[in-house]
């Protein structure tokens, strides 16, 4: 057999321009630390601070402090199988989390990482932990309505999308309770939820997450869990992917979603953890110098997008724990500065009953006016300043002092007001719904019924109205506008079932 000496050397040639030599160079570094979720590494020498690394077996971390001789640098994950001595590898990327539809009605840890036993997914892609807020050219007015369901937080503390509202109070005062209604009533609007669970039990956790199935809102949303088991690094970095998430929908598809971060107060503790064992120094209550941008820096994320951007938006509900209602403490007075309003909820409502108990006193939204439908501005214009002279007068004729004619019917109307605005949790009511209790008790209509019949009355009558004149309430719902007319045909409705009521039932 013959060999072609010209075929064989184009055959060798073509390989040896096939032929490409790749030499992977990375840096390596040494443990020379490591506890509590903290790493001290010798040998990365050209690290960079947010520089993602790769530890043996797997784990990640990232680079946080750059000292003379060494980097500091936290673990996210198991940190326990990290051992002093093991080598470390820098990647030169950043950390970034993998993102997508395929999320929606998982439950997550901080890295993207499916816990809740359904099996692994397949990302989309992969969106970084840090991403830069959009600038103000990329930014347009809050101007659509965020509505929560929850009667009086859509009459007197709008919520606006692309807006960021902080629910504040003591423990236990159903701060996460107005969050998970807002999430419930999403349901079928559109709006991506994202709740992220920072230093919660892992009981609470699997409990919020029950709710949510039972009410049907888990197909819309994404739980990030980082509990109080896990380390500080996971809780740090847990609402961060929960932006990123919620990032992927605003910008890449265009849509709205809401971000709840469950709470705060608890990510703060986790930062000053991490800080005080990589050694950076304390400042006020022993919290780093930066906790303030810690923050600002998460919740700037939120905006509604310009029309040249696709319009979609992300809208925050942080939630911060106060200690005995000290409102003034340092967290609670940072994150108020850098939200656009708070729900503030008081105990001693709360143990009275009032559910909601907000205060409506120091509760404001700085931007959701603008985005508050024209039916509910025009029931509800003054509701919230009426509420605030009631509570005074309230707090007046505990002294036992005489009132007038006219302070005793405020007084009155004022107990029944408070009434229509209770509400049951995971019970969020449509717009039409909430105008219709509004406008019942803001027009005197309830004020010759006894107080503790009003939610019996609303509730009948809202269910009357459904049967005898639901184009009512169809009008309000697909428009979001009150005409004079249909105001006055609503009034003489429910003027006409005031009557059918008391015959019914002797109220």
């Amino acid at each position: 057999m013959k060999f072609d000496v010209s075929e064989i050397s184009s055959l060798i040639k073509q390989e040896v321009l096939r032929y490409q030599t790749q030499l992977e160079v990375s840096q390596v570094g040494t443990v020379l630390e490591v506890g509590d979720g903290i790493a001290r590494i010798y040998g990365l020498d050209n690290a960079m601070v947010g520089e993602m690394l790769e530890f043996e077996g797997g784990i990640v971390g990232e680079v946080f402090n750059l000292d003379e001789d060494s980097i500091g640098a936290v673990i996210y994950g198991d940190f326990q199988k990290v051992c002093e001595g093991g080598t470390v590898r820098s990647t030169g990327r950043l950390l970034s989390v993998p993102v997508g539809p395929e999320l929606l009605g998982r439950v997550v840890n901080a890295l993207c990482e499916p816990i809740d036993g359904a099996g692994p997914f397949k990302a989309e892609m992969r969106r970084f932990i840090e991403f830069a807020a959009p600038g103000i050219a990329q930014r347009q007015p809050v101007k659509e309505p965020l509505a929560t369901g929850i009667k009086s937080v859509d009459s007197m503390i709008p919520i606006g999308r692309g807006q960021r509202e902080l629910i504040i109070g003591d423990r236990k005062t159903g701060k996460t309770a107005i969050a998970l209604d807002t999430i419930i009533n999403q349901k079928g609007k559109g709006v991506i939820c994202v709740y992220v669970a920072i230093g919660q039990k892992e009981s609470t956790v699997a409990e919020v997450v029950s709710t949510l199935k039972k009410h049907g809102a888990m197909d819309h949303t994404v739980v990030v869990s980082a509990t109080a088991a896990q380390s500080a690094a996971m809780q740090y970095i847990a609402p961060y992917a929960g932006a990123a998430i919620a990032e992927y929908f605003m910008y890449e598809k265009q849509g709205h979603t809401l971000c709840v971060y469950d709470d705060l107060s608890k990510h703060a503790i986790a930062y000053r953890e991490l800080s005080l064992l990589l050694r950076r120094p304390p400042g006020r209550e022993a919290f780093p110098g930066d906790i303030f941008y810690l923050h600002s820096r998460l919740l700037e994320r939120s905006a509604k997008l310009s029309n040249a951007l696709g319009g979609g938006s992300m809208t925050a509900l942080p939630i911060v724990e106060t200690l005995e209602g000290q409102v003034s403490a340092y967290i609670p007075t940072n994150i108020i500065s850098i939200t656009d309003g708070q729900i503030y909820l008081q105990r001693d409502l709360f143990l009275a009953g009032v559910r909601p108990a907000i205060d409506v006193g120091i509760s404001v939204s700085r931007v959701g006016g603008d985005a508050q439908p024209q039916a509910m501005k025009k029931v509800a214009p003054k509701l919230r300043l009426d509420l605030a002279a009631f509570r005074e007068l309230q707090d007046f004729a505990r002294l036992g002092t005489d009132l007038d004619e006219m302070a005793q019917k405020q007084l009155d109307r004022g107990y029944r007001m408070v009434e229509v605005l209770k509400q049951k949790q995971f019970s969020p009511m449509s717009v039409a719904d909430e105008v219709i209790s509004i406008l019942a008790g803001s027009s005197g209509i309830l004020d010759d019924i006894d107080a503790t019949h009003v939610g019996h009355f609303l509730e009948e009558l809202i269910a009357w109205l459904k049967l005898e004149a639901g184009e009512y309430l169809d009008e309000i719902d697909k428009i979001g506008k009150l005409s004079d007319e249909l105001l006055s045909a609503m009034n003489d409705a429910v003027a006409a079932y005031k009557t059918i009521y008391k015959f019914s039932f002797g109220a």
